[in-house]
């Protein structure tokens, strides 16, 4: 009762103030119209903040019932409407139409594609700029990456255009996977549609159906590694809904939920950075080389690919380097990537320990290059000598880039050399697989080198009879 009355007595003293026509009511008067002035709009962003998500939830899914009627009563896709429901997208009431209906932004291929849907607008293939709408710093990251680049980086080899459309176009083959960079990025070749999980796409299977197999085996290196027997024997127990930014949040805390063992994404996007890129690039070839024995070597290896004339000067050729980003040109774009893999890798070790071991994978490239360099002055003289001839539309030197639209068994042999062996050498040293890297990598490269000097002195034989004969 107390209280009651002294809360009346002040209500009843600020209406006498305000109503007063005293210099204090006037006081009055303007403050209470300003703390309108600036509670108004508050009231009015908090009340969007609060009631409009609903809102919006409700009105999103009944938007997609037509979507989900239609599915059900032909009788199709089903599963993808069951993992859309389990999904963090239905959660949020991001349905149907904001994933299937491009907006503007999307490239002119999407909004050209075919569709077989009743309604018009709807197309099957998603743009990432609809992804954007709600993860534009995402797609950012994506697009200043390597994965970005991957369908014209695949568009760029000249031997592209000679293969079945099935395979390139209709993604049966090398287009399945180079697809990731397509008509602006498919960020479901990731995160999985149509429950487009992060977790998921943390996980080192995630990237396994890519990189995998003749020219880029991570996943065979990598989960045969130390690092790789960890995680086969703790995965179960890691908290892949945990973001990457937070895993090493608090690196001294011992938590059997945190993984203690790198997967793809801990090395290759570091706090969930979708700009995926590496120092050495695909190809591992660097332009600006300081070691003059190794630049030598390197040159040679260009010319091989056709980038390098006589002179050390670039060809046309090397715009197919540029697009997709396979070489560094500068020493600086590879020492900003270099570091931030020392950043990453002493997270759990050491950084001097680091520092040594990607210093011993950069050595292993170099002995790779050596015995690179030998073999391709060895089918280089070939034709120099004319004992192959070259067809017209090769580089002054051998092509490298041809893979296997080659003439002669000595040309393939050297694409595999250079495609499969090289690749697996020094991608095992990165990937601290030492068998990986000695017995698939590094001795096939050996029996390569002796079977080419084999075939290259039969090859002289067989032209030094026929020159006697003629």
């Amino acid at each position: 009762m107390f209280d009651k009355l002294k809360l009346d007595k002040f209500v009843i003293i600020c209406y006498i103030f305000c109503v007063s026509k005293t210099k204090i009511g006037l006081i009055m008067r303007r403050l209470i119209k300003l703390l309108a002035f600036l509670l108004i709009p508050i009231i009015i962003v908090v009340s969007l903040v609060v009631f409009y998500p609903k809102t919006s939830l409700a009105v999103r899914v009944a938007d997609s019932e037509e979507c989900l009627n239609c599915h059900i009563s032909k009788g199709i896709t089903a599963s993808a409407i069951k993992d859309w429901k389990l999904s963090k997208h239905y959660e949020a009431g991001v349905a149907c139409a904001d994933c299937h209906i491009p907006v503007k932004e999307a490239v002119k291929e999407i909004h050209e594609s075919k569709s077989s849907c009743e309604d018009k607008r709807v197309r099957r293939f998603v743009s990432a700029k609809n992804c954007a709408q709600c993860h534009e710093d995402k797609v950012n990251e994506f697009e200043r990456g390597k994965h970005a680049l991957a369908w014209i980086a695949m568009m760029a080899m000249p031997t592209t255009k000679d293969q079945p459309s099935v395979i390139i176009e209709g993604e049966k083959g090398c287009g399945g996977c180079h697809k990731i960079g397509r008509d602006g990025g498919k960020c479901d070749a990731c995160h999985t549609r149509h429950r487009f999980s992060a977790a998921e796409a943390r996980r080192p299977e995630a990237c396994m159906t890519c990189h995998m197999g003749f020219d880029h085996p991570q996943w065979e290196m990598w989960s045969t590694s130390k690092h790789g027997a960890i995680y086969a024997v703790e995965k179960d127990n890691w908290d892949f809904s945990k973001p990457l930014g937070e895993w090493y949040k608090e690196p001294y805390k011992a938590d059997s939920k945190t993984p203690r063992a790198p997967v793809c994404a801990t090395c290759h996007m570091p706090n969930g950075d979708h700009g995926v890129k590496t120092a050495w690039g695909f190809l591992a070839l660097r332009v600006a080389e300081k070691d003059p024995e190794w630049a030598k070597i390197r040159n040679t290896i260009m010319r091989g690919l056709g980038v390098l004339d006589e002179k050390g000067n670039f060809t046309e050729r090397v715009k197919i380097i540029e697009a997709g980003k396979v070489v560094r040109l500068t020493a600086e774009e590879w020492q900003a990537e270099r570091d931030k893999m020392l950043k990453v890798c002493s997270q759990c070790h050491s950084p001097s320990f680091a520092k040594e071991q990607l210093d011993k994978a950069d050595e292993i490239i170099k002995e790779s290059d050596k015995l690179m360099a030998e073999v391709i002055e060895i089918v280089e003289s070939l034709y120099r000598d004319g004992i192959l001839e070259k067809p017209k539309d090769y580089p002054l030197h051998t092509d490298l880039l041809r893979f296997y639209e080659v003439r002669y068994p000595i040309e393939q042999k050297l694409y595999v050399m250079f495609l499969e062996h090289r690749m697996r050498t020094f991608q095992g040293a990165f990937h601290m697989n030492p068998d990986y890297m000695h017995w698939y990598g590094w001795a096939e490269m050996k029996r390569d080198l002796a079977e080419i000097k084999h075939e290259a002195e039969m090859l002289r034989k067989q032209f030094a009879q026929a020159k006697k004969k003629k």
